[in-house]
Protein backbone atom coordinates (compact mmCIF):
# COMPACT_ATOMS: atom_id res chain seq x y z
CA UNK A 1 0.00 0.00 0.00
CA UNK A 2 1.53 3.30 -1.00
CA UNK A 3 1.38 6.54 -2.91
CA UNK A 4 3.94 8.34 -5.03
CA UNK A 5 4.48 12.06 -5.59
CA UNK A 6 7.06 14.12 -7.40
CA UNK A 7 7.35 16.53 -4.46
CA UNK A 8 6.63 15.86 -0.80
CA UNK A 9 6.70 18.42 2.02
CA UNK A 10 7.10 16.71 5.38
CA UNK A 11 5.61 18.94 8.06
CA UNK A 12 2.55 21.17 8.03
CA UNK A 13 3.70 24.40 9.65
CA UNK A 14 4.40 27.88 8.30
CA UNK A 15 7.18 26.76 5.95
CA UNK A 16 4.93 24.15 4.33
CA UNK A 17 2.30 26.72 3.43
CA UNK A 18 4.81 29.12 1.90
CA UNK A 19 6.50 26.32 -0.02
CA UNK A 20 3.12 25.18 -1.36
CA UNK A 21 2.29 28.68 -2.58
CA UNK A 22 5.67 28.96 -4.30
CA UNK A 23 5.18 25.58 -6.00
CA UNK A 24 1.75 26.66 -7.21
CA UNK A 25 2.93 30.02 -8.52
CA UNK A 26 5.70 28.30 -10.45
CA UNK A 27 3.23 26.08 -12.23
CA UNK A 28 3.54 22.50 -10.96
CA UNK A 29 0.95 20.08 -12.24
CA UNK A 30 -2.01 18.90 -10.13
CA UNK A 31 -1.20 15.73 -8.20
CA UNK A 32 2.57 16.30 -8.11
CA UNK A 33 2.76 17.72 -4.56
CA UNK A 34 1.58 16.55 -1.17
CA UNK A 35 2.00 17.87 2.37
CA UNK A 36 2.19 15.41 5.25
CA UNK A 37 1.34 16.87 8.64
CA UNK A 38 0.70 15.52 12.12
CA UNK A 39 -1.72 18.37 12.72
CA UNK A 40 -5.32 18.05 11.64
CA UNK A 41 -5.54 21.41 9.88
CA UNK A 42 -3.94 23.05 6.85
CA UNK A 43 -0.82 25.16 7.44
CA UNK A 44 -1.35 28.36 9.43
CA UNK A 45 0.62 31.35 10.68
CA UNK A 46 2.05 30.13 13.99
CA UNK A 47 2.73 33.63 15.46
CA UNK A 48 -1.02 34.10 15.83
CA UNK A 49 -1.06 31.46 18.58
CA UNK A 50 0.81 33.64 21.08
CA UNK A 51 -0.83 36.88 19.95
CA UNK A 52 -4.30 37.28 18.49
CA UNK A 53 -5.48 33.76 19.33
CA UNK A 54 -5.11 34.47 23.05
CA UNK A 55 -7.05 37.76 23.09
CA UNK A 56 -10.13 37.80 25.35
CA UNK A 57 -12.15 39.84 22.84
CA UNK A 58 -12.42 39.21 19.08
CA UNK A 59 -9.70 36.54 19.15
CA UNK A 60 -8.16 35.26 15.94
CA UNK A 61 -9.53 31.95 14.73
CA UNK A 62 -9.05 29.86 11.63
CA UNK A 63 -9.51 30.26 8.74
CA UNK A 64 -8.41 33.87 9.33
CA UNK A 65 -4.73 33.06 9.82
CA UNK A 66 -4.00 30.26 7.40
CA UNK A 67 -0.76 30.86 5.51
CA UNK A 68 0.20 33.04 3.71
CA UNK A 69 -1.58 36.06 5.23
CA UNK A 70 1.42 36.80 7.44
CA UNK A 71 3.24 38.28 4.44
CA UNK A 72 0.10 39.87 3.00
CA UNK A 73 -0.30 37.13 0.42
CA UNK A 74 -3.08 34.64 -0.36
CA UNK A 75 -4.92 32.79 2.40
CA UNK A 76 -4.47 29.10 1.66
CA UNK A 77 -7.58 27.41 3.00
CA UNK A 78 -8.15 23.66 2.59
CA UNK A 79 -10.29 24.53 -0.45
CA UNK A 80 -7.30 26.32 -2.04
CA UNK A 81 -5.17 23.16 -1.82
CA UNK A 82 -7.93 21.10 -3.42
CA UNK A 83 -8.41 23.62 -6.23
CA UNK A 84 -4.67 23.63 -6.95
CA UNK A 85 -4.28 19.85 -6.94
CA UNK A 86 -2.15 19.72 -3.80
CA UNK A 87 -2.90 16.79 -1.53
CA UNK A 88 -3.06 17.41 2.21
CA UNK A 89 -2.32 14.29 4.23
CA UNK A 90 -3.30 15.56 7.68
CA UNK A 91 -3.34 13.98 11.11
CA UNK A 92 -0.62 11.63 9.92
CA UNK A 93 2.60 10.73 11.71
CA UNK A 94 5.61 9.55 9.76
CA UNK A 95 7.40 6.83 11.72
CA UNK A 96 10.44 6.27 9.49
CA UNK A 97 12.28 7.66 6.49
CA UNK A 98 14.61 5.91 4.07
CA UNK A 99 16.58 8.50 2.12
CA UNK A 100 18.19 5.90 -0.13
CA UNK A 101 14.88 4.41 -1.21
CA UNK A 102 13.28 7.87 -1.16
CA UNK A 103 10.35 6.72 0.94
CA UNK A 104 8.46 7.74 4.07
CA UNK A 105 6.45 5.27 6.14
CA UNK A 106 3.48 6.45 8.18
CA UNK A 107 2.26 5.16 11.54
CA UNK A 108 -0.45 3.21 9.72
CA UNK A 109 2.11 1.46 7.54
CA UNK A 110 1.51 3.39 4.32
CA UNK A 111 4.56 4.08 2.18
CA UNK A 112 4.83 7.46 0.46
CA UNK A 113 7.57 7.87 -2.14
CA UNK A 114 9.02 11.06 -3.55
CA UNK A 115 11.49 12.35 -6.10
CA UNK A 116 12.19 15.52 -4.10
CA UNK A 117 11.57 15.94 -0.39
CA UNK A 118 11.36 19.18 1.61
CA UNK A 119 11.83 18.63 5.33
CA UNK A 120 9.75 21.23 7.17
CA UNK A 121 9.30 19.35 10.43
CA UNK A 122 10.04 22.41 12.58
CA UNK A 123 10.65 21.89 16.26
CA UNK A 124 8.91 20.70 19.38
CA UNK A 125 8.58 22.43 22.74
CA UNK A 126 11.09 21.30 25.35
CA UNK A 127 9.36 19.58 28.28
CA UNK A 128 10.13 20.02 31.95
CA UNK A 129 10.77 16.31 32.29
CA UNK A 130 13.88 16.75 30.13
CA UNK A 131 15.28 18.85 32.98
CA UNK A 132 14.31 16.43 35.73
CA UNK A 133 11.01 18.06 36.75
CA UNK A 134 7.97 15.80 36.79
CA UNK A 135 4.33 16.73 36.54
CA UNK A 136 3.97 18.79 33.36
CA UNK A 137 1.17 16.48 32.28
CA UNK A 138 -1.08 18.03 34.94
CA UNK A 139 -4.38 19.41 33.67
CA UNK A 140 -3.44 23.05 34.30
CA UNK A 141 0.14 23.01 32.94
CA UNK A 142 0.37 24.37 29.40
CA UNK A 143 2.90 24.49 26.58
CA UNK A 144 2.43 26.47 23.38
CA UNK A 145 3.60 25.15 20.04
CA UNK A 146 0.56 24.25 17.94
CA UNK A 147 -3.14 24.93 17.55
CA UNK A 148 -4.15 22.21 20.01
CA UNK A 149 -1.82 23.71 22.64
CA UNK A 150 -3.26 27.18 22.07
CA UNK A 151 -6.84 25.95 22.29
CA UNK A 152 -6.07 24.19 25.56
CA UNK A 153 -4.35 27.30 26.93
CA UNK A 154 -7.38 29.46 26.10
CA UNK A 155 -9.74 27.01 27.80
CA UNK A 156 -7.65 27.01 30.97
CA UNK A 157 -7.26 30.80 30.98
CA UNK A 158 -11.02 31.17 30.85
CA UNK A 159 -11.30 29.30 34.16
CA UNK A 160 -8.65 31.45 35.88
CA UNK A 161 -10.02 34.97 35.62
CA UNK A 162 -8.65 37.16 38.45
CA UNK A 163 -6.56 34.20 39.62
CA UNK A 164 -2.83 33.41 39.44
CA UNK A 165 -0.54 32.05 36.77
CA UNK A 166 3.15 31.19 36.77
CA UNK A 167 5.09 31.47 33.51
CA UNK A 168 8.25 29.37 33.38
CA UNK A 169 10.73 30.93 30.95
CA UNK A 170 11.68 34.48 30.01
CA UNK A 171 12.04 34.18 26.24
CA UNK A 172 9.65 34.80 23.35
CA UNK A 173 6.88 32.45 24.44
CA UNK A 174 7.19 33.41 28.09
CA UNK A 175 6.99 37.14 27.42
CA UNK A 176 4.15 36.93 24.89
CA UNK A 177 2.10 34.50 26.98
CA UNK A 178 2.60 36.63 30.09
CA UNK A 179 1.21 39.62 28.20
CA UNK A 180 -1.76 37.56 27.02
CA UNK A 181 -2.47 36.32 30.55
CA UNK A 182 -2.46 39.88 31.88
CA UNK A 183 -4.81 40.93 29.07
CA UNK A 184 -7.10 38.11 30.25
CA UNK A 185 -7.08 39.58 33.79
CA UNK A 186 -4.83 36.93 35.29
CA UNK A 187 -2.10 37.80 37.79
CA UNK A 188 1.29 36.65 36.50
CA UNK A 189 4.61 35.62 38.04
CA UNK A 190 7.47 34.94 35.62
CA UNK A 191 10.31 32.61 36.62
CA UNK A 192 13.54 32.16 34.68
CA UNK A 193 17.21 31.41 35.46
CA UNK A 194 18.78 34.31 33.57
CA UNK A 195 19.57 37.74 35.00
CA UNK A 196 16.97 39.38 32.77
CA UNK A 197 14.26 38.57 30.24
CA UNK A 198 15.03 37.72 26.60
CA UNK A 199 18.64 37.08 27.56
CA UNK A 200 19.62 35.70 24.15
CA UNK A 201 18.83 39.04 22.51
CA UNK A 202 18.18 41.90 24.94
CA UNK A 203 20.92 43.89 26.64
CA UNK A 204 20.39 44.51 30.37
CA UNK A 205 19.30 48.08 29.61
CA UNK A 206 16.74 47.02 27.01
CA UNK A 207 15.48 44.23 29.26
CA UNK A 208 15.09 46.68 32.13
CA UNK A 209 12.62 48.73 30.09
CA UNK A 210 10.43 45.74 29.25
CA UNK A 211 10.56 44.31 32.74
CA UNK A 212 9.54 47.70 34.13
CA UNK A 213 6.66 47.88 31.66
CA UNK A 214 5.48 44.40 32.61
CA UNK A 215 5.76 45.28 36.30
CA UNK A 216 3.57 48.33 35.65
CA UNK A 217 0.98 45.82 34.40
CA UNK A 218 1.25 43.81 37.61
CA UNK A 219 3.70 41.10 36.49
CA UNK A 220 6.10 39.81 39.16
CA UNK A 221 9.58 38.61 38.15
CA UNK A 222 11.59 35.94 39.94
CA UNK A 223 14.98 35.74 38.24
CA UNK A 224 18.09 33.66 38.70
CA UNK A 225 16.35 30.45 39.70
CA UNK A 226 14.43 27.55 38.15
CA UNK A 227 11.46 25.34 38.85
CA UNK A 228 12.24 22.44 41.17
CA UNK A 229 8.87 20.75 41.68
CA UNK A 230 5.10 21.13 41.74
CA UNK A 231 2.59 20.89 44.55
CA UNK A 232 -0.65 19.25 43.48
CA UNK A 233 -4.21 19.02 44.74
CA UNK A 234 -6.00 15.74 45.28
CA UNK A 235 -7.39 15.91 41.75
CA UNK A 236 -3.90 16.30 40.27
CA UNK A 237 -3.95 20.00 39.45
CA UNK A 238 -0.89 22.11 40.21
CA UNK A 239 -1.55 24.43 43.16
CA UNK A 240 1.96 25.83 43.63
CA UNK A 241 5.41 25.78 42.07
CA UNK A 242 8.48 25.27 44.23
CA UNK A 243 11.70 26.87 43.03
CA UNK A 244 15.26 25.70 43.47
CA UNK A 245 15.95 28.52 45.94
CA UNK A 246 13.05 27.30 48.10
CA UNK A 247 10.52 29.92 47.05
CA UNK A 248 6.94 28.64 46.90
CA UNK A 249 4.56 30.38 44.48
CA UNK A 250 0.83 29.50 44.71
CA UNK A 251 -0.85 29.29 41.30
CA UNK A 252 -3.95 28.23 39.44
CA UNK A 253 -2.18 27.50 36.16
CA UNK A 254 1.32 27.20 34.69
CA UNK A 255 2.61 28.11 31.24
CA UNK A 256 5.96 26.63 30.22
CA UNK A 257 8.13 28.23 27.54
CA UNK A 258 11.69 26.95 27.96
CA UNK A 259 12.78 26.57 24.36
CA UNK A 260 12.43 24.18 21.46
CA UNK A 261 14.28 21.27 19.91
CA UNK A 262 14.36 20.68 16.12
CA UNK A 263 12.57 17.59 14.86
CA UNK A 264 15.52 15.87 13.20
CA UNK A 265 14.98 12.35 14.56
CA UNK A 266 13.79 10.74 11.33
CA UNK A 267 16.98 11.74 9.54
CA UNK A 268 19.72 11.35 12.13
CA UNK A 269 22.33 8.96 10.78
CA UNK A 270 21.10 9.60 7.24
CA UNK A 271 21.71 13.32 6.75
CA UNK A 272 24.40 15.63 8.17
CA UNK A 273 23.28 17.28 11.42
CA UNK A 274 24.97 20.46 12.63
CA UNK A 275 24.17 22.86 15.49
CA UNK A 276 21.06 20.85 16.29
CA UNK A 277 19.57 21.11 12.80
CA UNK A 278 19.83 19.49 9.40
CA UNK A 279 22.76 21.04 7.59
CA UNK A 280 21.97 22.57 4.19
CA UNK A 281 23.83 24.63 1.61
CA UNK A 282 22.84 28.04 0.27
CA UNK A 283 20.08 26.41 -1.77
CA UNK A 284 18.63 24.72 1.34
CA UNK A 285 19.84 21.38 -0.05
CA UNK A 286 20.95 18.72 2.42
CA UNK A 287 23.79 16.21 2.14
CA UNK A 288 21.37 14.17 0.00
CA UNK A 289 20.78 16.01 -3.28
CA UNK A 290 17.09 15.06 -3.49
CA UNK A 291 16.28 16.41 -0.02
CA UNK A 292 15.93 19.99 1.17
CA UNK A 293 15.34 21.35 4.69
CA UNK A 294 13.75 24.68 5.68
CA UNK A 295 12.60 26.64 8.71
CA UNK A 296 13.50 25.86 12.32
CA UNK A 297 14.93 22.45 11.46
CA UNK A 298 17.53 23.78 8.98
CA UNK A 299 21.09 24.94 9.71
CA UNK A 300 22.16 27.11 6.80
CA UNK A 301 25.03 29.47 5.85
CA UNK A 302 24.23 33.13 6.56
CA UNK A 303 26.00 35.34 4.03
CA UNK A 304 25.80 38.34 6.34
CA UNK A 305 27.86 36.43 8.91
CA UNK A 306 30.53 35.31 6.47
CA UNK A 307 28.60 32.12 5.63
CA UNK A 308 28.70 30.95 9.22
CA UNK A 309 26.16 28.17 9.68
CA UNK A 310 23.23 29.16 11.88
CA UNK A 311 19.89 27.68 12.81
CA UNK A 312 17.35 30.47 13.22
CA UNK A 313 14.11 30.07 15.13
CA UNK A 314 11.74 32.60 13.65
CA UNK A 315 8.77 32.69 11.31
CA UNK A 316 10.48 35.06 8.87
CA UNK A 317 13.26 32.57 8.27
CA UNK A 318 10.72 29.76 7.81
CA UNK A 319 8.76 31.72 5.20
CA UNK A 320 11.73 32.85 3.15
CA UNK A 321 13.81 29.67 3.33
CA UNK A 322 10.78 27.65 2.17
CA UNK A 323 10.23 29.80 -0.89
CA UNK A 324 13.94 29.80 -1.65
CA UNK A 325 14.11 26.02 -1.54
CA UNK A 326 11.26 25.71 -4.04
CA UNK A 327 13.00 28.21 -6.31
CA UNK A 328 16.19 26.14 -6.11
CA UNK A 329 14.27 22.95 -6.91
CA UNK A 330 12.32 24.28 -9.89
CA UNK A 331 14.74 26.91 -11.25
CA UNK A 332 18.21 25.81 -10.14
CA UNK A 333 20.02 27.78 -12.85
CA UNK A 334 18.29 31.01 -11.89
CA UNK A 335 18.55 30.64 -8.10
CA UNK A 336 21.54 32.03 -6.23
CA UNK A 337 22.46 31.15 -2.66
CA UNK A 338 20.07 32.21 0.08
CA UNK A 339 21.00 35.74 1.19
CA UNK A 340 19.02 36.15 4.38
CA UNK A 341 18.89 39.09 6.76
CA UNK A 342 18.07 37.64 10.22
CA UNK A 343 14.92 39.31 11.50
CA UNK A 344 13.00 39.03 14.77
CA UNK A 345 10.03 40.95 16.09
CA UNK A 346 7.48 40.95 18.87
CA UNK A 347 4.34 42.87 19.80
CA UNK A 348 2.96 42.87 23.32
CA UNK A 349 0.60 45.28 25.06
CA UNK A 350 1.20 48.61 23.28
CA UNK A 351 4.84 47.80 22.55
CA UNK A 352 6.37 46.73 19.24
CA UNK A 353 10.01 46.04 18.43
CA UNK A 354 12.08 44.71 15.57
CA UNK A 355 15.65 43.41 15.42
CA UNK A 356 17.90 42.76 12.43
CA UNK A 357 21.27 41.08 12.14
CA UNK A 358 23.45 39.77 14.96
CA UNK A 359 23.91 40.87 18.56
CA UNK A 360 27.69 40.75 18.75
CA UNK A 361 30.22 43.51 19.34
CA UNK A 362 29.88 46.77 21.25
CA UNK A 363 26.36 47.99 22.00
CA UNK A 364 25.34 51.61 21.49
CA UNK A 365 21.96 52.51 22.98
CA UNK A 366 20.03 55.57 21.87
CA UNK A 367 16.67 57.27 22.19
CA UNK A 368 14.21 58.01 24.98
CA UNK A 369 13.63 54.96 27.18
CA UNK A 370 11.06 56.84 29.27
CA UNK A 371 8.91 57.55 26.23
CA UNK A 372 9.32 54.04 24.79
CA UNK A 373 11.14 55.30 21.67
CA UNK A 374 14.60 53.81 21.75
CA UNK A 375 16.96 51.38 20.13
CA UNK A 376 20.45 49.94 19.96
CA UNK A 377 23.16 49.16 17.44
CA UNK A 378 25.68 46.35 17.73
CA UNK A 379 28.99 47.50 16.24
CA UNK A 380 31.72 45.02 15.33
CA UNK A 381 34.99 46.17 13.75
CA UNK A 382 33.52 49.66 13.34
CA UNK A 383 30.53 48.39 11.35
CA UNK A 384 26.89 48.02 12.34
CA UNK A 385 26.06 44.30 12.39
CA UNK A 386 22.85 44.39 14.44
CA UNK A 387 20.06 46.86 15.11
CA UNK A 388 17.10 46.96 17.49
CA UNK A 389 14.26 49.48 17.56
CA UNK A 390 11.22 49.84 19.79
CA UNK A 391 8.28 51.96 18.70
CA UNK A 392 9.50 52.72 15.18
CA UNK A 393 7.57 53.30 11.99
CA UNK A 394 7.99 51.40 8.74
CA UNK A 395 10.53 53.83 7.30
CA UNK A 396 12.64 53.63 10.46
CA UNK A 397 12.58 49.85 10.51
CA UNK A 398 13.59 49.82 6.85
CA UNK A 399 16.45 52.19 7.65
CA UNK A 400 17.93 50.03 10.42
CA UNK A 401 17.51 46.89 8.31
CA UNK A 402 19.34 48.49 5.41
CA UNK A 403 22.11 49.67 7.75
CA UNK A 404 22.70 46.11 8.92
CA UNK A 405 22.50 44.66 5.42
CA UNK A 406 25.09 47.15 4.20
CA UNK A 407 27.14 46.96 7.43
CA UNK A 408 27.54 50.72 7.41
CA UNK A 409 30.53 52.26 9.18
CA UNK A 410 29.93 53.60 12.70
CA UNK A 411 33.19 54.93 14.11
CA UNK A 412 31.95 57.89 16.16
CA UNK A 413 30.07 56.36 19.08
CA UNK A 414 28.91 59.73 20.39
CA UNK A 415 27.41 60.68 17.04
CA UNK A 416 25.64 57.33 16.69
CA UNK A 417 24.20 57.61 20.19
CA UNK A 418 23.06 61.19 19.60
CA UNK A 419 21.45 60.66 16.20
CA UNK A 420 19.95 57.20 16.73
CA UNK A 421 17.80 56.18 13.74
CA UNK A 422 18.72 59.42 12.02
CA UNK A 423 22.33 58.23 11.90
CA UNK A 424 21.57 55.25 9.67
CA UNK A 425 19.13 57.26 7.58
CA UNK A 426 21.79 59.91 6.99
CA UNK A 427 24.70 57.56 6.36
CA UNK A 428 22.60 55.11 4.34
CA UNK A 429 21.96 57.75 1.67
CA UNK A 430 25.64 57.61 0.78
CA UNK A 431 25.76 53.82 0.52
CA UNK A 432 24.99 51.66 -2.49
CA UNK A 433 21.28 50.72 -2.43
CA UNK A 434 20.43 47.09 -1.81
CA UNK A 435 17.63 46.29 -4.18
CA UNK A 436 17.27 42.79 -2.79
CA UNK A 437 16.20 43.99 0.64
CA UNK A 438 12.58 43.12 1.28
CA UNK A 439 11.03 43.67 4.67
CA UNK A 440 8.00 41.91 6.03
CA UNK A 441 6.06 44.06 8.47
CA UNK A 442 3.03 42.10 9.65
CA UNK A 443 -0.09 44.18 9.19
CA UNK A 444 -2.81 41.81 10.34
CA UNK A 445 -4.76 42.65 13.46
CA UNK A 446 -4.44 39.14 14.83
CA UNK A 447 -0.66 39.53 15.05
CA UNK A 448 -0.75 42.29 17.64
CA UNK A 449 -2.54 42.90 20.92
CA UNK A 450 -2.41 46.62 20.30
CA UNK A 451 -1.10 49.26 17.96
CA UNK A 452 0.56 52.53 18.88
CA UNK A 453 0.11 53.54 22.53
CA UNK A 454 -2.17 56.45 23.23
CA UNK A 455 -0.46 59.46 24.71
CA UNK A 456 -2.08 59.01 28.10
CA UNK A 457 -0.79 55.46 28.60
CA UNK A 458 2.71 56.46 27.48
CA UNK A 459 2.75 59.37 29.87
CA UNK A 460 1.52 57.22 32.74
CA UNK A 461 4.18 54.59 32.17
CA UNK A 462 6.90 57.22 31.78
CA UNK A 463 5.94 58.68 35.15
CA UNK A 464 5.89 55.22 36.79
CA UNK A 465 9.14 54.15 35.16
CA UNK A 466 10.85 57.38 36.18
CA UNK A 467 9.83 56.94 39.81
CA UNK A 468 11.01 53.32 39.69
CA UNK A 469 14.45 54.38 38.48
CA UNK A 470 14.70 57.01 41.18
CA UNK A 471 14.37 54.27 43.79
CA UNK A 472 17.53 52.67 42.38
Amino acid sequence: MGRAFVYVILGGGVAAGYAALEFSQRGIAPGELCIISEEATAPYERPALSKGFLLPEAPARLPAFHTCVGSNDQRLTPKWYTEHGIELILGTQVKSADVNRMTLTTATGETISYKTLIIATGARALKLEEFGVRGSDAENVCYLRNLADATRLVNIMQTCNEENAVVIGGGYIGMECAAALVTNRIKVTMVFPEAHCMARLFTPKIADFYEAYYESKGVNFIKGTVLSSFENSSDGKVTAVVLRDGTRVPTNMVVVGIGIRPNTGLFEGQLVIEKGGIKVNGRMQTSNSSIYAVGDVATFPVKLFGNEFRRLEHVDSARKSARHAVSAILSPDKTSDFDYLPFFYSRVFTLSWQFYGDNIGEVIHYGDFLAGRFGAYWVNKSRIVGAFLEGGNREEYEAIAKAVKLKIVAQDKAEVEKLGVEFVTKVGRHQEPNNGLVLDKPLYEWQATAGVAVALSVAAFAYWYGRRRQRW
